[in-house]
This record gives C-alpha cells, sequence and structure tokens, in this order.
C-alpha cells in the first residue's frame, strides 16, 4: 500500500493550477476598470467587500456535499479518482468558474441567465432558465436534506428518520437561516458570518488530510488492483438490494460516463456558474478574480480529494464497510482521525459546506427570477414575497424525498446530472464571448471540456433509469453525436457572430 497516487494527484492539482490559472488569467486580461460593487453600489447585493472576504464565501457558496459525498462514492472505482480529478478540476471545473465569473463582473455583475441571454439565442436562453430553476430548487432540497441528516444523525445522536420530529425541527432550522440569508443584504448574513464558516471549513479539511499520514491511512496505487471486497456497494434492483462492484463500470468500459457525474463538484459543478453574480457584484477589482473563483475551485478539488483519500483509508483498514452510506463514512473519518470533540467541529465544517451553498442557490434563484420577469426587489417585503414562493418549492421536494424510501436517491441521481448538464450552457457562452472579443484562436479552453461533458451527460441519461435507459452500446454512440454536435454548432455560431460585428 502506498500514497503514492494521491500524492501525485496533488501535485497535479496545486502545480496545474499555477500554471493553468496564470494561463486563464492571461487570456482573459484582467485590467483597473471599475467594478460593478463601485458602479452599481445599492447597499443590498451590489456591496465593495475585501478580496480575502470574497474567496472564502465564494468557496462556502460553491463547495457544498458534492466535494464530500461524491468523492466518497467516485473512490468505489478505485485510485484512478486520484488522478481524474485533479486533472478534471484544473482544465474543467476551475477554468468553467474563472471565465464564468469573469465575464459576469465584467458584464456589469450579470446573473448568470442574463449572460446566456446575450451569448446564445432566445431558445438556448429559455431552455437554460427552466433548467437552472429547476436545478436551484433541488440544490436547495438536496442541501437542506444532507446537512440535516448529517446533524441529526452524527452530531445529536438522533434518528434522522421521517417520522422523527427532532428531522423536521432541523430541517426548520436551516429553512429560518436560508429565508434570512436570501432576504436580507448580502454583508448583514452572509459578509459577516461566512468568514467564521470558512475557518471551520478549512480546519476539517485540513485536520482530515494531515490525520491521514499521522493515522497511516493506507491507499492504493493506480496499478493496484480495485476489485476486491473493499469496493463493493449495493443496487436497488425491483426492491431489492442487490451487490456489485464499481470496479465493474471501470473494467466494462462505464467508467464513462458514471464516475464523471458520480464525482460531480470535485471537477466541475455547473451550479458554480450560478453563483458567480453574487460574487462579482461584491469585487473591488477584475485581478482578484484568479483567486477569488479559479483559486477557490482549486481548493474544493482539494477537499473532494481529502474525502476520496479518507474513505478509501477507512475502507481498507475495515472501519467502516464500503456499502454504509456517505453520512456514516463521514461520521467515522472524522471520529477516527480528529477524535471526539475534534470530529465534532470537523462534522460542523461539514454541515455548513451545504448549509452555505443552499442559502446562495436559493438567494441566487431570488435573482434569476427576478431579472428574467423583471419583478422589483428593492425592498425586503418584495425579497420576502418571492422567496416565500421559491421556499414552498423547495419544502414540497423536499417532503417528498423524505417521505418515500426511494425519493432521496432519485433527486440526488436529478440534482447530479442536471448539475453537469448545466455547464455546457456556461462552456457555450464562454465560448461565443471569446469569438466576439477576439479571442477565438483559445476557444479550446472552453470546448475541450464542453465536448467532454456534452459526451458524458447525453451517454449517462441516455442509459440511466431515470433518463430513457437505453443499451450502453446505443448511448455511447448517442453521446460522441452530441458531442459532435455541441462543438460544432458553437464553432458555426461564434465564428458567425464575429463576423457580424466586423460588419458593423
Amino acid at each position: 500500500m502506498s500514497m503514492a497516487t494521491f500524492i501525485l494527484g496533488l501535485v497535479i492539482l496545486f502545480v496545474g493550477a499555477a500554471i493553468y490559472g496564470k494561463f486563464c488569467e492571461k487570456v482573459f486580461g484582467p485590467d483597473d476598470r471599475e467594478t460593478p460593487a463601485y458602479s452599481k453600489q445599492d447597499g443590498v447585493d451590489f456591496v465593495p467587500m475585501r478580496g480575502w472576504k470574497n474567496s472564502l464565501i465564494n468557496l462556502l457558496n460553491i463547495a457544498g456535499t458534492g466535494p464530500i459525498f461524491g468523492p466518497i462514492q467516485g473512490i468505489l472505482f478505485g485510485p484512478i479518482a486520484f488522478i481524474t480529478i485533479p486533472i478534471g478540476n484544473v482544465i474543467g471545473g476551475a477554468m468553467h468558474d474563472y471565465f464564468s465569473g469573469m465575464i459576469c463582473l465584467r458584464d456589469g455583475g450579470t446573473q448568470m441567465s442574463s449572460m446566456i441571454r446575450k451569448y446564445s439565442n432566445g431558445v438556448i436562453y429559455k431552455v437554460y432558465n427552466v433548467f437552472v430553476c429547476l436545478l436551484l430548487l433541488l440544490v436547495g432540497a438536496v442541501f437542506i436534506y444532507t446537512p440535516g441528516d448529517i446533524a441529526a444523525t452524527q452530531v445529536f445522536g438522533f434518528s434522522g428518520l421521517a417520522n422523527d420530529p427532532t428531522t423536521w425541527i432541523i430541517y426548520g432550522a436551516i429553512f429560518v437561516y436560508y429565508l434570512i440569508a436570501t432576504v436580507f443584504p448580502i454583508d448583514a448574513i452572509i459578509g459577516r458570518i461566512y468568514p467564521i464558516f470558512g475557518a471551520i471549513l478549512m480546519f476539517s479539511a485540513v485536520g482530515v488530510f494531515i490525520g491521514l499520514f499521522v493515522h497511516g491511512y493506507p491507499l492504493l496505487n493506480i496499478w493496484d488492483d480495485w476489485q476486491g471486497v473493499a469496493f463493493q456497494a449495493f443496487q436497488t434492483v425491483d426492491g431489492a438490494e442487490v451487490p456489485f462492484s464499481y470496479g465493474e463500470y471501470f473494467a466494462s468500459g462505464h467508467f464513462l460516463p458514471v464516475f464523471f457525474v458520480t464525482v460531480a463538484c470535485g471537477i466541475l459543478s455547473g451550479f458554480h456558474s450560478t453563483q458567480t453574480a453574487i460574487i462579482s457584484r461584491t469585487m473591488k477589482s477584475e485581478k482578484q478574480g484568479r483567486m477569488t473563483f479559479y483559486n477557490m475551485m482549486i481548493l474544493e478539488g482539494f477537499i473532494a480529494m481529502v474525502w476520496a483519500a479518507a474513505a478509501m483509508g477507512i475502507y481498507n483498514l475495515g472501519i467502516q464497510a464500503a456499502n454504509a452510506g456517505a453520512t456514516g463514512t463521514v461520521g467515522a473519518v472524522c471520529r477516527d482521525i480528529l477524535g471526539d470533540v475534534g470530529g465534532i467541529i470537523a462534522l460542523v465544517g461539514i454541515i455548513v459546506l451545504p448549509i452555505t451553498s443552499g442559502d446562495t442557490a436559493l438567494r441566487g434563484l431570488r435573482l434569476t427570477i427576478s431579472e428574467s420577469l423583471h419583478i422589483d426587489q428593492s425592498t425586503n417585503s418584495k425579497r420576502l414575497t418571492l422567496s416565500a414562493i421559491i421556499f414552498a418549492l423547495v419544502a414540497v421536494i423536499l417532503v417528498f424525498a423524505k417521505m418515500n424510501a426511494e425519493g432521496f436517491n432519485i433527486l440526488w441521481r436529478y440534482f447530479a446530472w442536471s448539475n453537469q448538464t448545466l455547464s455546457l450552457f456556461a462552456f457555450l457562452a464562454i465560448s461565443i464571448w471569446m469569438y466576439e472579443n477576439g479571442k477565438g484562436k483559445f476557444v479550446w479552453i472552453p470546448l475541450i471540456p464542453g465536448a467532454f461533458y456534452a459526451f458524458i451527460t447525453v451517454t449517462y441519461i441516455a442509459n440511466a433509469k431515470i433518463g430513457f435507459n437505453i443499451p450502453w452500446t446505443a448511448a455511447y454512440v448517442i453521446g460522441v453525436v452530441a458531442a459532435v454536435v455541441y462543438v460544432v454548432a458553437i464553432c458555426a455560431y461564434g465564428k458567425k457572430r464575429a463576423s457580424n460585428l466586423l460588419r458593423k
């Protein structure tokens, strides 16, 4: 056993970020122009804040349960995850976050929906709006469910069951916080408490990272076998729990697309583009963008790597079975590495992750709806009215997920797939922006990950039971065709837009 693959992955992540992040920054070209935080200052959403505070807030906005639960499940495919997570993060996820954030910043702190409207057409804009609203509703529900259950079962020792009143009390407390954070000025709630949450988050991530070495967690090398019993899991087939090995997906070629939908946020998350407007409205300078957007996604990749390694180590030690569930694995890792007190603090940090993503998701949904439908949000009462409608819909989804045996599994699968699919819209907008701004020779930067995820998302939904249930061979063909069409269509449309601008 060795940590060689894990260490190699960390080198790829941080060295790759230093090189490719600087390259992305050079391509975009940040300058000293006045930012929307000053030009549109309103004391609510457009508020100048310090760079370090913006960075921490953005990290907490984007890092939900995805970079923890996703890698815990993804590591069941084997140590290949230690290589694919950092590569995908550097050239896909961090790049996606940087350009999405910087374009929104330069365009006046606009919502991503407005960015899609500007750099595509009316049909794509309408499809995007429906898609993003549904995703943010799912995010809101998922990020109440998961931190609520971790708090109930791992911190307070409750059952976390639907018939336990304490479960709904905890959910209700998260709801109340979301409502407050969604309605009131960004610097009144988010700007003040997020730095504290950020400190707790970093304690948990760094604490677990150090613990991997102190406790000597055994990790497999990429060249070792991952078909053993440690990597067994279960799936529900006709109401029965049937064992299977994630390694079988890799051996049979289904590592693509399943792994990249399973891991999600540690590599790439379309949800992140919906959060860029929140931070782009509080940044004092464009030159803060690389740290705020690119490097914070790299830190999310680090969190994903740490939890992937922790899960593999605790499975290999036999402390936790691989089929015991992500929530139990999180609790077992925290207590084993950090002890009872430190474990509780770390669990608080993990609970904070989805909560701080959920509140900004719902805040972003309010802003998206208000901008798209031109709904006045100038007063607390007007913001509260729109928020109440949004929260009622989230509550319906949450109750469905909790009251049905397969409710949350269905919710999570749709959330994971739609999260990755949403990134395709951002890659499209980034590509067209490059064509229109004389950077067409660099369009490969968004098109490479865009084409890859067009293949991943289309192949997955074509085969999945929650999708079209098409056999794998046909699903792969459909996925390849979708990727080719995606690239060709963007290139043709982008060149046409650039040509029209030259004629004017």
